[in-house]
């Protein structure tokens, strides 16, 4: 089999269920993967996107990744038997003359081809990722539904304790258990609040979790943390710049909860840094890695093996961006959970309605592939790379 052909297409994504409030200008790349291999009359494609949050990487993927794959011949991104696409392969073919360092934004282009290549793999084998995946690894995907939260409480621009409020009531409508909101960007009296006013509406504290979106310098971090530690939150998260170690091991220090990092880190060179330096406690804290962000699911697969090495439980790994791709993962591996974001990033917002949320569980789509057909709003953007 072969690749016939690769399309990017960059869309805009919301940061809010209600358009009127500004995303930011925040975008994705949309990918399909077009092989020549036909089911029901129509040609095995594969669907990616550049998860959320590092906006649209159009040039990188069509000036330097994919023509690297449809160039490539055949042996070198198919199986030995050739009868599918090995995305371990492809990914090497992608990475072909890289220097090591640079991730910033190439390594988000990589991932939105390689969710790509996995989809259109698992496609052609007729089985859902999870267990197309878990069969490539040597494994057994677990049966089990997997636990989600929902991440979203971005500060309003009006009536913002109010509107944070309505939304967390929203979530815990839809079934799930546990929240994650956003702080950092205020003042901290005016976080106390918000935090207050999110909890409320769940069982306690212990399920809420609070996203300080890296904006926290050292004594605005150590302040926030001993105003935050006799909450008993689920975990506070990204704490201070991503590299910035030693603020983030002063707050780990102190501060006994939970703590989570680890979104804005790219590699597996990074992530050893961050296990090194960054006084995170094996035994309790939280991983965020992105598979997607993290050159796709062999980069990810490079960042469990290294950090599991080092001591850290699978149970740690809850990867960010809030989508079935990461269902799929967790389910294959056996990490802790995922993120679900109901209302922010549409189109790629909450589950699939065929997978509803309960007691805070989702259960995996059984059709092959990721899914995405399933999800409304996903599946009419990636038609039109179809078109």
């Amino acid at each position: 089999m072969r690749i016939t052909g690769i399309r990017e297409q960059p869309i805009g994504i919301s940061r809010y269920r209600d358009p009127r409030i500004p995303s930011g200008g925040l975008t994705t790349s949309l990918v399909a993967v077009l092989t020549d291999v036909v089911r029901a009359g129509q040609p095995v494609t594969g669907y990616g996107f550049a998860s959320v949050g590092r906006y649209a990487q159009s040039g990188l993927i069509r000036d330097r990744f994919a023509p690297r794959l449809l160039q490539a011949a055949a042996p070198d991104i198919t199986t030995s038997d050739g009868a599918n696409l090995d995305p371990f392969r492809a990914w090497t073919v992608m990475m072909t003359g890289e220097k090591p360092g640079g991730h910033g934004e190439r390594c988000v282009a990589v991932g939105a081809l390689d969710m790509a290549l996995w989809d259109a793999a698992a496609k052609v084998a007729g089985l859902p990722l999870h267990q197309f995946l878990a069969g490539q690894l040597g494994h057994q995907a677990t049966a089990a539904p997997v636990t989600v939260y929902a991440s979203g409480g971005y500060r309003y621009p009006d009536h913002d304790i109010a509107a944070l409020s309505q939304e967390i009531r929203h979530f815990t409508g839809l079934g799930f258990t546990h929240a994650k909101i956003k702080i950092g960007g205020t003042a901290l009296d005016q976080d106390l609040r918000r935090i207050e006013a999110a909890a409320a509406p769940l069982a306690g504290y212990g399920q809420l979790a609070v996203d300080a979106m890296n904006t926290y310098r050292l004594s605005q971090a150590l302040t926030a943390a001993a105003a935050l530690a006799d909450f008993g939150l689920w975990w506070f998260e990204d704490i201070c710049d991503p590299l910035d170690f030693a603020t983030h091991a002063a707050v780990a220090a102190g501060y006994a909860p939970p703590i989570a990092a680890g979104e804005a880190l790219f590699s597996v060179a990074e992530a050893a840094l961050l296990d090194q330096y960054a006084g995170l406690r094996r035994a309790r804290d939280i991983l965020l890695f992105d598979p997607v962000h993290c050159y796709g699911l062999p980069g990810y697969l490079r960042i469990i093996d290294t950090l599991t090495a080092a001591g850290w439980p699978r149970r740690a790994f809850w990867p960010h961006g809030g989508h079935l791709f990461s269902l799929h993962l967790v389910a294959a591996l056996g990490l802790g959970g995922a993120e679900i974001t109901p209302l922010a990033f549409h189109p790629f917002h909450g589950p699939p309605p065929a997978l509803p949320v309960e007691a805070g569980r989702v259960c995996l789509p059984d059709v092959p592939g990721i899914g995405f057909e399933l999800h409304n709003d996903a599946w009419q953007a990636f038609r039109s790379l179809s078109r």
